[in-house]
């Protein structure tokens, strides 16, 4: 999958996804993303009140947020959304190493399986030492989009 670039629309821009953020948890958490490759995308989000545990690390809920919201997000950009939704269906994560309070976490993920009727995406978190914290799995399902009835 590394040759061509697997977006439904070529065009897509950086700004209009993470519009598509505003007043979601997305926003909330501060996730932002901020590149798109030909065949995955990078985001962050910040360690701080919003994602720590009271132990002042890293929630690992906050981190499974970041990872189905980046699968999410670029699953929904290789298909026909007029037509069709991609959504969580299953995620896994192995939290490999803690994160503390007032840095940030980059999130990658790449597709592993693009079907008609489902997906399978990587996402990888990495610290600000480019050391990986989370390694996670996300299942989507791709839905005939919702009547608005």
């Amino acid at each position: 999958m590394e040759s061509s670039n697997i977006w439904f629309n070529k065009d897509i821009s950086l700004l209009s996804v993470n519009d598509r953020g505003k007043n979601t948890l997305v926003e909330h958490l501060g996730i932002v993303v901020i590149k798109i490759g030909p065949n995955s995308i990078t985001g962050t989000m910040p360690v701080d009140e919003r994602t720590v545990q009271p132990a002042r690390i890293l929630h690992g809920g906050g981190t499974c947020v970041l990872a189905e919201s980046l699968g999410s997000i670029a699953a929904n950009m290789t298909i026909d959304t007029d037509n069709f939704i991609a959504v969580g269906q299953s995620i896994t994560a192995n939290h490999l190493r803690p994160v503390k309070e007032v840095s940030e976490v980059k999130g990658i993920a790449r597709p592993l399986h693009l079907g008609k009727k489902s997906q399978v995406w990587d996402i990888e978190v990495f610290n600000n030492e480019e050391k990986i914290i989370c390694s996670s799995r996300l299942t989507m399902a791709i839905i005939p989009k919702f009547s608005k009835n």
